[in-house]
C-alpha cells in the first residue's frame, strides 16, 4: 500500500507539472548587439534586447506606434510650446535598488546632449535649452524653439533614463527601471534577463527571457523546429515560412517595420557626387526582383526614405523606375561607364542576398561592382563612422527618421542646405497639416536628388510557438517588447 500511495502521489504531481504555465522564453535574434547601452550605440540589436524590457524613457512607443506615458505618467506643455513639465511616477527604482528621481532624468538628458556625447541620435536632444528638477517627481524641460516631435523623440531608445552611478558600465551591465533586469551575457551566444521583483508597474507574466543570437538562416530554421527557440520575431529565412504555416505548432506573424531598406550611397565619393551617376544607379535597380529574390516576396517598394504605412507617405517609385537603357545613357553622359564601385554588405540576409542581386543589376548596365562582406562591428567602423565605402545595403529601422538627411557628416555625406532648412522648419512646426506638407516635400526632395537607391520597406516576419501571445506584429521601433508576452498553455 505504501508503494501505491507513492505512485499515486507521483502521478498527481506529474499531472500538476503538465498543466503548469511556462514562465520563461527563448527569443531568437539574427545579430548580437555590440553592447547593451541604448544611449551609446547605433545598432538596432541593442534596443531589440533592452527597449521596454530593461530600460524605459519618459515616454515610450506602444505596439501600434502611438507615443504613450512611460516613466512620466503625464505632462503639461506651456502655451508657447517651449516648456514641458513632466510628472514622474512615484515608487520607481533602478535594478540596483536605488530610487529613480527627477535628478536622474536631468542627468540622463544632460548626458545625452553634452558635447562629446556618444549618443547615436544627438538630434533628438538638440533643441533642449535646459533641464531642471523642480522636485523628486517633477521634471521641467525648456526648449529653445517649439518642437512638434519632442514627445516622440523622448520615446526613442536613445532617450531612456539611466543613473549616474551606473552610466559608465551600461555597455556590459545595463541597469534600468524596466520589468526585466539584466542577468548574464554570454558573448557570441545569448543575453539572459530575469523579472524584476520591485518593478513599479504591472509585473510581466514571464519570469525569465533569453535572447539567443543565430545569424545563419538554416540554423535559425533548425532551432525553431527543434524547439530550442520559442520565438524569432525577425526571422531570417522567409523561404521556409510555408513549412511553419503548415505546422500547427507555430504561428507565422507578418507585419510592417520602420525599416527603409536602401542602397546607401556615399554622395561625396568619386563619381557618386555626380547626380547623373546616382540617377543611373536608381534606374538600374529592379526593386521587385530584389524583394522576390532576397525576401521571397515580403516587402513594399519605396521611392524615398519614408514608410508606406505612414499617412504622410508619397509614392515616389515612379521617380526612379527600372530602366536599364536610361541608366546606361546617364553613365555615358557622365563619363562613368565601366567604373568600379565598392559594395559593402553587413550580415543580414536582406543585405547579403539583396546585395548579390543589386550587384548583378548594376553590372548589367556597365558598372564594375566589388562586393565585400563585413561583420556588424566592421560595418559600423568602416562604413557608418569612417565613410570608407561607395555603396552599402542597410535597413534604417528608426521611426520617422527622414531627418538623418540633414545631419552634418552623416555617412551618406549628403549636403543640401535647402533640405536642412526644410527640416529646421519642420521641427518648429506643430500644426499637423503643415507638418504633413513639409514631410511630403522632404520625401520629394531627396528622391529628386537620388541621394540613395531606395529599395523596399522591410517586412516584419516572425515565427513563434503557437502557445505564445503578446508579441508585436509590427515594429514601430526596433524592439522585442516582452512586457505583455505570455504562454497560453
Amino acid at each position: 500500500m505504501k508503494l501505491l500511495h507513492s505512485t499515486a502521489l507521483a502521478l498527481l504531481l506529474g499531472a500538476g507539472a503538465a498543466f503548469a504555465t511556462t514562465t520563461d522564453i527563448t527569443v531568437g535574434m539574427v545579430l548580437e548587439p555590440p553592447n547593451l547601452d541604448p544611449t551609446g550605440g547605433a545598432a538596432a540589436a541593442i534596443d531589440e534586447v533592452v527597449y521596454a524590457n530593461v530600460f524605459e524613457g519618459l515616454t515610450r512607443f506602444a505596439s501600434d506606434g502611438a507615443v504613450v506615458p512611460g516613466l512620466a505618467e503625464s505632462w503639461d506643455i506651456s502655451e508657447d510650446g517651449l516648456t514641458y513639465t513632466f510628472h514622474l511616477r512615484e515608487g520607481v527604482t533602478f535594478h540596483d535598488g536605488s530610487d529613480f528621481t527627477a535628478e536622474d532624468a536631468v542627468f540622463s538628458l544632460d548626458r545625452a546632449r553634452a558635447e562629446g556625447s556618444t549618443n547615436a541620435q544627438p538630434a533628438l536632444f538638440a533643441g533642449i535649452e535646459s533641464v531642471e528638477a523642480a522636485d523628486d517627481t517633477t521634471l521641467v524641460v525648456t526648449l529653445s524653439d517649439p518642437n512638434g516631435s519632442f514627445l516622440f523623440n523622448m520615446a526613442w531608445g536613445d532617450a531612456v533614463m539611466v543613473a549616474p552611478e551606473s552610466a559608465d558600465s551600461l555597455e556590459t551591465n545595463p541597469i534600468g527601471t524596466g520589468p526585466f533586469a539584466f542577468s548574464e551575457w554570454v558573448q557570441g551566444d545569448r543575453v539572459e534577463l530575469t523579472r524584476y521583483a520591485d518593478y513599479w508597474g504591472e509585473a510581466p507574466a514571464l519570469e525569465a527571457a533569453t535572447f539567443r543570437f543565430i545569424s545563419d538562416p538554416n540554423a535559425a530554421f533548425a532551432a525553431m523546429m527543434a524547439g530550442d527557440v520559442d520565438a524569432f520575431p525577425n526571422f531570417p529565412a522567409p523561404e521556409t515560412l510555408g513549412q511553419f504555416e503548415a505546422d500547427p505548432r507555430f504561428n507565422v506573424i507578418v507585419g510592417s517595420t520602420e525599416g527603409e531598406t536602401i542602397l546607401s550611397t556615399n554622395n561625396q565619393a568619386e563619381y557618386l557626387s555626380d547626380i547623373r551617376v546616382r540617377q543611373a544607379i536608381a534606374h538600374a535597380i529592379n526593386r521587385q526582383d530584389i524583394i522576390d529574390g532576397a525576401m521571397f516576396g515580403y516587402g513594399t517598394p519605396i521611392g524615398s526614405h519614408f514608410a508606406p504605412h505612414h499617412p504622410d507617405y508619397v509614392d515616389l517609385t515612379g521617380n526612379s523606375p527600372y530602366d536599364p537603357d536610361a541608366a546606361r545613357a546617364l553613365l555615358a553622359e557622365a563619363g562613368a561607364e565601366g567604373i568600379t564601385l565598392r559594395l559593402m554588405l553587413p550580415p543580414p540576409s536582406y543585405a547579403r542576398q539583396g546585395g548579390q542581386i543589386v550587384a548583378a543589376q548594376l553590372r548589367d548596365v556597365g558598372l564594375d561592382i566589388e562586393i565585400t562582406n563585413l561583420e556588424w562591428a566592421q560595418w559600423l567602423e568602416q562604413v557608418f563612422r569612417g565613410h570608407d565605402y561607395d555603396l552599402t545595403i542597410v535597413s534604417h529601422t528608426e521611426p520617422m527618421d527622414i531627418g538623418i538627411y540633414a545631419r552634418e557628416d552623416y555617412y551618406f555625406q549628403y549636403d543640401n542646405p535647402e533640405f536642412n532648412a526644410l527640416m529646421d522648419t519642420l521641427t518648429l512646426t506643430t500644426d499637423p497639416e503643415e507638418r504633413s506638407a513639409l514631410l511630403q516635400q522632404a520625401q520629394e526632395m531627396i528622391a529628386a536628388d537620388y541621394v540613395n537607391g531606395f529599395l523596399f520597406q522591410l517586412a516584419k516576419i516572425g515565427v513563434a510557438n503557437a502557445d505564445i501571445e503578446g508579441l508585436w506584429e509590427n515594429s514601430p521601433t526596433q524592439a522585442n517588447d516582452l512586457t505583455d508576452v505570455r504562454w497560453t498553455d
